[in-house]
């Protein structure tokens, strides 16, 4: 994976500090770098915002007090708290490690 993995993302406000949803892990997931966060399957995770634009789509989002990227696919959403999005730019400082 490049160093920035999307030029785009939604989020639920500008700050990107709103949770978008919640989700349930449909299995375990352990990421290739520290810019993600691990899970088990069944644990709840937390989304902040969604990448876009790239062929693999991954959100961030917080597992108890980390935080960090997954692949979208692994989760099963089960509550949403804003129906809202926006799309804003990525910065550099999206791509750090958490």
């Amino acid at each position: 994976l490049g160093r920035r993995f999307a030029e785009r993302k939604r989020c639920a406000d500008p700050e990107c500090s709103m949770l978008m949803c919640r989700g349930k892990a449909r299995q375990d997931f352990k990421g290739p770098d520290c810019r993600f966060v691990n899970f088990k399957k069944g644990e709840a995770v937390y989304v902040y915002y969604k990448l876009i634009g790239k062929s693999i789509e991954l959100w961030a989002g917080s597992v108890g007090s980390d935080f960090g990227y997954f692949p979208k696919d692994l989760l099963e959403i089960n509550h949403s708290y804003s129906n809202e999005e926006l799309e804003l730019p990525t910065d550099e400082t999206d791509f750090v490690c958490f």
